[in-house]
């Protein structure tokens, strides 16, 4: 059965580093779901590394610091796919090696990289790929479920991330003036990924996010992986400039009883 009615469909996801990835989980759905699904990685070096683990899959090489890769990938993907129905973009980058710093002392040029990198990013894919997009396509990115909470651990990331939501509604609206192309987000809680593995604190963070959730067990990112492929379907078709947070109901339970005695017995 065809639920997502994506067979045959291509979609090109950005982002695999490994089996952790979200974008290893979205791109093994999309496939399981009979779509076409085509992968686009940071260097050669990786391309070697994942080129067991995804194929028989085509695989491509783009740096998104560079417009001019950027074009060479959309290019190369036109030459065997002239017409995609949808991207993820599962791309994120930050220097966490000096450690967590007060949000103030933000060094301007790790700042402007990460917005590069995990932002202007997608505003870019998207120009390129306008005119290989299906009219009634869809581009998916991967945001996080709160850019309102100041985790400090997380530091710089949480502005960058709001940037990133932002820029769905505006890529939505124009877009809109010659496309029906959907743009959202699936917003995770905190996921288990080696991405995450750099954040200083992080798995702190993650053994309290359980505490938390009324479940007591963390998202899956297989869970968020599952979103972004019904984001990137048909059945999304009403969906647009959203993100669509799936924190398994932790959002709703920062003053669990439990939690809150026993940090006021501390």
């Amino acid at each position: 059965m065809d639920f997502l009615k994506l067979i045959g469909q291509p979609i090109v996801v950005f982002g695999v580093a490994n089996r952790k990835s979200v974008a290893w989980h979205v791109g093994r759905l999309l496939t399981a779901a009979g779509a076409d699904v085509l992968y686009v990685v940071r260097s050669e070096e990786r391309r070697r590394q994942l080129a067991e683990l995804l194929s028989p899959a085509p695989m491509f090489v783009c740096d998104v610091e560079h417009d001019d890769q950027i074009a060479a990938v959309r290019d190369q993907i036109a030459a065997v796919r002239p017409r995609v129905f949808g991207v993820l973009h599962s791309i994120a980058f930050a220097d966490y090696e000096g450690g967590p710093k007060p949000f103030h002392e933000t060094a301007r040029k790790e700042f402007l990289r990460a917005v590069d990198i995990s932002c202007f990013s997608l505003i870019a894919i998207s120009n390129a790929f306008k005119d290989l997009l299906d009219p009634d396509g869809a581009v998916v990115t991967v945001s996080i479920s709160t850019t309102r909470m100041a985790s400090e651990n997380y530091g710089y990331m949480g502005p960058i991330k709001a940037a990133l939501d932002s820029s769905l509604a505006f890529l939505a609206k124009s877009f809109s003036r010659f496309s029906r192309v959907r743009f959202n987000a699936v917003a995770p809680g905190l996921l288990k990924t080696s991405a995450s593995a750099g954040i200083p604190g992080y798995v702190d963070s993650y053994l309290y996010a359980e505490q938390v959730i009324p479940r007591k067990k963390a998202v899956e990112t297989e869970e968020a992986a599952a979103v972004a492929a019904f984001l990137l379907s048909p059945r999304a078709s009403g969906i647009n400039a959203q993100q669509v947070v799936v924190d398994a109901g932790m959002s709703i339970n920062y003053f669990d009883r439990d939690v809150v005695n026993r940090a006021m017995k501390e």
